[in-house]
């Protein structure tokens, strides 16, 4: 396998409290929160798929195990929907474990989403010269955007991530790329990275989104950056250490939407957004949104 091929492997960091949604996340992890009907981590798991992902290594604590069970076969409940007739359910059920290959990595301290990544390093094989990172608070809108980026990573090399363009009066609640162009206004090659910036010092408009495809030679970087607050070691310290060792980088302009499923708020934009285009529970419930918001 060249050091430009397509990725075979995606990591998913899962190992947060989710402390926004508490109380439900003592017994519930947050990962497992259905969007409509679908928890948020299958979502993730089903592009890394789409993309080309044949293995998933979901970095969690070790009391969210739940997180990893839910895509293993549950044979018991898969015979009584299958001798009831419930065919429709039973697909429903198997599509999680039938999507790819999952496997856990633990992180027993929380330590930063660069510390996250790293703790998957041992489940990975020589085989794995690039891996995908999905965010899964971040749901990416249409999927296929890692597929762009592996492209990108054919044709370039080294590590691709994904960036929205926000406009300048947002920028700075975001990690933006100082970027210089190629030739094509939706790959951009970055040069540097900025932590939040104040809007009127932002080198670009170009934010950091939770997408991420990384060279092997991330691992060995996260290995040699210094912790930050909270003794955190952040994947961005680690992008702009091979930068500045001429690694190279560039950037993926994804020009669709997202939505955060890290908040309830952003959560339930996410939900409404996807039963709208459910076929059983669209046209009820933007009736019943019409009638709603009219009244309020």
């Amino acid at each position: 396998m060249s050091s430009t091929s397509a990725f075979h492997t995606a990591i998913v960091p899962a190992a947060g409290l989710g402390t926004r949604f508490l109380p439900t996340t003592k017994a519930v992890p947050k990962e497992l929160l259905p969007v409509v009907d679908t928890p948020g981590i299958e979502l993730v798991a089903a592009e890394a798929a789409e993309a080309g992902a044949d293995r998933l290594v979901i970095v969690t604590s070790p009391d969210k195990e739940s997180v990893g069970e839910y895509f293993k076969p549950q044979p018991e409940l898969e015979n009584t929907l299958r001798e009831r007739g419930k065919t429709d359910l039973l697909a429903k059920v198997r599509r999680a474990p039938d999507l790819i290959k999952v496997e856990i990595a633990l992180q027993h301290k929380a330590l930063g989403l660069g510390h996250a990544i790293g703790c998957a390093e041992p489940n990975l094989t020589d085989a794995d010269e690039a891996v995908a990172v999905l965010l899964p608070d971040d749901l990416v809108l249409p999927t296929g955007v890692l597929t762009k980026m592996a492209a990108v990573r054919q044709q370039y090399g080294g590590t691709v991530l994904c960036a929205f363009d926000i406009p300048r009066e947002q920028i700075s609640a975001y990690g933006v790329f100082d970027v210089a162009d190629t030739g094509d206004e939706d790959v951009k090659k970055v040069v540097g990275m900025v932590e939040k910036p104040p809007a009127d010092q932002a080198p670009s408009t170009f934010a950091a989104a939770g997408r991420y495809l990384l060279d092997r030679a991330i691992f060995d970087a996260i290995k040699r950056i210094t912790p930050g607050a909270g003794g955190e070691l952040q994947i961005t310290d680690a992008i702009a250490l091979l930068i500045a060792e001429g690694h190279p980088v560039h950037v993926v302009v994804h020009r669709g939407g997202r939505h955060d499923l890290g908040n309830p708020g952003g959560f339930l934009r996410a939900a409404v957004d996807f039963a709208l285009d459910h076929p059983d529970y669209g046209p009820d419930l933007a009736e019943w949104l019409r009638d709603r918001v009219r009244n309020a």
